[in-house]
């Protein structure tokens, strides 16, 4: 019978261990304990916090803090408990904190409060990139990363939204009350009135969440005077449309550069466009750069953006600044000889997927029939719709707007045809265009399509996707942030930045030969 060396996993060994002989050279660990240790990064800004020089506790280092917490986010490890059980059992973790092992309520409130400090982290490690020669300068690309945040999507809304939905959970309380009342004479099973009553409890809870709020704060005003919804949970927060759906989230900003992806600005912000997004990036990016001695950064550098942060007045900023840069605008596509077959192939889409939905393709303008004075339009099923506004401006635009009455558009037989969503109680709209506006012929924004439709536009603005998106796929797939797990802008923005920082420390220790 063959012979096995006997084993026991209730066994226990003494090992010792050396902090300093298990952070190697070479090692990511290696790279951030040396700039932290060395002084390269100014942790002077901490002192403030404390006041425990003559009495108190002493205070966990900040260099312990930061070194702990940069590399479990290096590591895809965000949460605080996490980390703190990882300063317990993993070695690397035990030998960068000095088997320190701080609590978990240290860690959170060390990154939580860090919005004041971030800011000059972020810009001493953009100095050493730039004295290492990885800021090109050549070109910046800035565009955003939408992600969800630690909030409810369904507790967003107006102030109407929101008595609206505490008036339904008060009737849902009165009707199972009401029920009870019955069934109580009846004998029904207890299992079910304890169900109901935690179910009451719950929604009483929910009603008493969204009184406090209303007593608190207003409607956010919005651009077109119309409130814009707010969120009970983090009111910082915004919806947004993505390629996955509408999230309760942020958008991640960043500004970088070409020669190797160095994040040189980040800020998240809870807005669902970036129309107004450009000019305090563009700014961020000028102060940083001012920081570390270089006060006319964007002299030699080329600036790209993608269609969203394209409006007339970020053209006319970017004028007035003397940026050379080259933002598209919604039709940019619709101009390539590259896309020249796109409409093509959406029309065959809208075709096959009308054949699908059992009806045919939907009216254009074309369908419908206008006269010379514009007073009214006729639809394909020969309705009046009524005029909705002449020489109106719409995108730059003169225009006549025309709308069709209820009575008309909701028994129509063509709705199927007519409208995106039949379903609705929506009515068709239809704008006959005129052409340019005499302003819109030489405004910044017909400046920048004529730059950006060049040879040259062109092949600049092709060099933006492969230098922004690659930093949203290293810190959203490779370090795991795939989602904001802090609230209130000040602190999302801290993880934010605190992520671009381990960003640009990767690419030090990369291109850094002294320090591997």
């Amino acid at each position: 019978m063959a012979k096995y060396k006997p084993y026991s996993y209730s066994q226990g060994v003494f090992i010792p261990v050396h902090f300093a002989h298990q952070i190697q050279p070479g090692t990511f660990e290696f790279t951030l304990s040396h700039l932290v240790d060395n002084n390269k990064l100014d942790l002077s800004i901490f002192d403030a916090r404390f006041k425990n020089d003559q009495t108190g506790a002493p205070a966990y280092d900040p260099k312990i803090m930061l070194k702990i917490v940069l590399f479990a986010y290096s590591r895809g490890i965000i949460f605080s408990r996490k980390i703190a059980q990882a300063c317990e059992e993993n070695v690397v973790f035990m030998a960068l904190s000095a088997n320190t092992r701080p609590h978990f309520t240290t860690i959170a409130d060390f990154v939580s409060s860090m919005d004041k400090e971030v800011l000059h982290l972020f810009r001493d490690v953009l100095m050493i990139c730039d004295e290492m020669g990885l800021i090109g300068k050549e070109m910046f690309a800035i565009d955003g990363c939408k992600l969800p945040s630690n909030a409810s999507k369904e507790m967003s809304g107006t102030r109407a939204d929101y008595e609206k939905k505490a008036s339904k959970m008060e009737r849902a309380i009165e009707r199972i009350i009401s029920r009870h009342q019955i069934t109580d004479a009846s004998g029904t099973e207890l299992e079910m009135q304890k169900r109901d009553e935690k179910y009451v409890e719950t929604l009483e809870k929910e009603i008493k969440k969204i009184k406090e709020w209303l007593d608190k704060n207003d409607d956010k005003p919005g651009k077109t005077g119309k409130p814009r919804k707010s969120n009970i949970t983090d009111n910082d927060s915004a919806k947004m449309k993505t390629s996955k759906g509408v999230i309760q989230g942020y958008n991640g900003v960043a500004a970088v550069d070409s020669k190797h992806q160095i994040v040189v600005h980040a800020q998240a912000y809870g807005e669902a466009t970036e129309h107004d997004l450009l000019e305090p990036m563009v700014e961020g990016t000028e102060e940083n750069f001012a920081t570390i001695g270089d006060s006319e950064v964007f002299a030699d550098t080329r600036l790209t953006a993608d269609s969203g942060f394209h409006t007339e007045d970020n053209m006319e900023m970017l004028a007035k600044k003397e940026i050379d840069g080259y933002v598209a605008d919604n039709r940019f596509r619709k101009r390539d000889p590259l896309f020249i077959d796109a409409d093509h192939y959406k029309e065959r889409h809208r075709k096959e997927r009308a054949a699908f939905e059992g009806r045919s393709g939907l009216f254009k303008v074309e369908d419908f029939v206008f006269p010379d004075d514009f007073s009214h339009c006729l639809c394909p099923a020969g309705k009046r719709l009524y005029a909705d506004g002449n020489n109106v401006t719409i995108g730059k635009f003169k225009a006549h707007k025309f709308k069709g009455p209820k009575g008309a558009c909701l028994p129509c037989k063509l709705r199927s045809q007519c409208l995106r969503n039949p379903g609705a109680n929506g009515v068709r709209q239809v704008a006959y265009f005129l052409g340019r506006t005499e302003k819109g012929k030489n405004t910044f924004t017909e400046k920048m399509k004529h730059k950006i439709d060049s040879t040259v536009g062109r092949f600049f603005y092709s060099k933006r996707l492969g230098t922004v998106e690659p930093v949203f796929a290293n810190i959203c797939s490779v370090l795991g942030l795939n989602r904001f797990t802090l609230r209130g802008k000040p602190k999302v923005n801290t993880q934010w930045q605190m992520y671009c920082i381990i960003h640009n420390l990767k690419k030090i220790h990369l291109f850094g030969p002294e320090y591997a």
